[in-house]
């Protein structure tokens, strides 16, 4: 398995610096947030897109995708019940897909929480039928430029809709596209009922990417997860991608968070 790590834990930092840092430590990837990139991030131009993905391959860092995909431009939504809006969301995608690929990423991750709550007068089926107006346009432009998109789930004090892998599998098997498939969030999973190995197990034909961290907000290790039977239970589906440190609290700063959470990392997965 491979680690990575999300950029905007090192806020305000130069991307130069930010791969030189990442590199030194041991990380082999970088998970972009598309907002640190600019208020309107799939318009930034060719050439900046060569600058950023040329930066990081000069440090030996690889950028593994995107997440937090639609902090901007605002007026962004997947479960709207305006056909408007729905279809301004599904062209963003059809945007950031190229965006990744342009980066050299492989995964774009669907957290986005405030963006997919369910909106007065919308139901679960609806919300469901809306997200596949969403997401299937780009799916096949996903699969021509390698990337996949992957579904995270996210607990009750987040969202509303989508609050576990089952859940999440659902939407998977009704969209029905290899380009379409499952994110993990160690954070995420510890708010379900099942413990984190057995959903896992449970959800291994689908999973694309790892996100890992505690549900303290800070890193792996920095909390009371354990991440022993967790690595075992990936370990055991045959997951081989990435292990992706995603932080929220950043009051520890941005070298303790990538220092701890890499040394916890080599100590459990290395």
């Amino acid at each position: 398995m491979k680690f990575g790590i999300c950029n905007e834990i090192f806020e305000r930092w130069p991307w130069e610096r930010v791969c030189e840092y990442a590199a030194k430590l041991g990380f082999k990837g970088l998970e972009v947030a598309p907002f640190t990139l600019g208020e309107n991030p799939s318009a930034i131009n060719q050439a900046t897109r060569d600058d950023v993905r040329g930066c990081a391959e000069r440090h030996g860092i690889e950028i593994l995708g995107l997440h937090w995909l639609l902090v901007v431009p605002p007026g962004l939504y997947i479960t709207s019940p305006d056909l408007t809006v729905r279809r301004k969301t599904a062209q963003y995608f059809q945007k950031l897909v190229d965006l990744c690929a342009d980066l050299g990423g492989k995964v774009m991750v669907i957290g986005s929480p405030k963006q997919r709550n369910l909106l007065p007068g919308v139901n679960r089926e609806q919300a469901m039928n809306y997200a596949k107006e969403v997401f299937t346009p780009c799916l096949d432009q996903a699969a021509a430029r390698g990337v996949t998109l992957a579904l995270e789930p996210l607990s009750s004090k987040e969202t509303d809709f989508i609050q576990t892998a089952a859940e999440a599998i659902d939407l998977i098997e009704q969209i029905n596209h290899p380009n379409f498939r499952l994110n993990l969030d160690v954070k995420a999973m510890s708010s379900e009922r099942k413990p984190i190995p057995q959903i896992i197990r449970d959800s291994k034909k689908y999973i694309a990417h790892v996100q890992v961290n505690d549900p303290n907000l800070q890193g792996p290790g920095m909390g009371d997860v354990r991440f022993e039977p967790i690595i075992a239970a990936l370990r055991e589906i045959g997951y081989d991608g990435w292990l992706s440190v995603e932080a929220f609290d950043f009051k520890p700063g941005a070298e303790t968070i990538a220092e701890k959470s890499i040394s916890y990392l080599k100590k459990v997965a290395g």
